[in-house]
């Protein structure tokens, strides 16, 4: 009789790490690395059971990130990106079964480069203005449902909040609660769409112990970091999570 639970030692070589680069990314430190979380574990399973998995995870860390960083919030902004991700992830259950996720991460990571290049290339002023409102609607619906379908909403989000220049622990804060939104809504069409069962809800309670070790390391280097610093790894992390994601696509 076989245990309903992924056993496999290679599932866990890549999950593990998985799971930390998660917990990381959703205190806010590195935002862009727990975009590869889902084509990490993919190399193990197939990528909707790496999504299925995560979804616990998912949820501990934003609790976690929310504990530590609910004083900080730019409630303002929340009440613009939450219903245009929530749109986002409405598309993404109605599209899930009919797009290849390797696809979509793709296109976030060639997006993903896009926006890099262009922060890189063409530095904007101090005094530069903020992105308009239609684009961040656009790239904020993105999210959701890149959230929805590959777990990888970090990319386009950061690439409408970057630009806004919040501090260090105010983007964190922001992105925790806005996540926590929309990964709480990804339960019930997860649901519906049969990817909760025993043997994926079962694997994701072994990794979640390590899960407040991912999230303290991302908050402590989040309250110490200086913000030219930071946004450096907030670079480095979507360079790696586009460079990934575009690899598997073409791949």
């Amino acid at each position: 009789m076989s245990l309903p639970i992924i056993t496999d030692p290679f599932f866990y070589a890549v999950a593990i790490p998985s799971t930390l680069l998660m917990g990381v990314s959703k205190s806010g430190f590195g935002t862009g690395f727990g975009s590869l979380a889902v084509p990490l574990m993919a190399l193990a399973v197939s990528v909707p059971d790496a999504a299925a998995i995560l979804m616990p995870v998912l949820l501990l860390t934003d609790i976690l990130g929310l504990i530590f960083l609910r004083a900080h919030l730019d409630w303002k902004l929340l009440k613009f990106l939450v219903p245009c991700g929530l749109m986002g992830t409405v598309l993404g259950y109605f599209l899930f079964r009919l797009l290849d996720p390797a696809v979509v991460a793709g296109m976030v990571g060639a997006f993903t480069l896009l926006f890099l290049a262009q922060r890189l290339l063409f530095k904007p002023r101090p005094d530069a203005p903020p992105p308009p409102r239609w684009l961040g609607a656009l790239l904020t619906m993105t999210s959701g449902f890149t959230s929805f379908i590959a777990h990888a909403g970090g990319p386009p989000i950061s690439a409408y909040v970057i630009p806004l220049r919040l501090s260090p622990l105010l983007f964190t804060s922001t992105m925790a609660y806005f996540f926590f939104v929309i990964n709480l809504s990804k339960w019930v069409p997860y649901g519906l769409l049969g990817l909760l069962d025993m043997r994926n809800m079962l694997t994701s309670v072994v990794l979640l112990p390590l899960v407040p070790l991912g999230v303290w390391v991302g908050i402590t280097m989040a309250r110490k970091i200086e913000p030219d610093l930071f946004y450096k790894f907030v670079y480095a992390g979507m360079f790696l999570t586009g460079l990934k994601l575009l690899w598997d696509a073409l791949r």
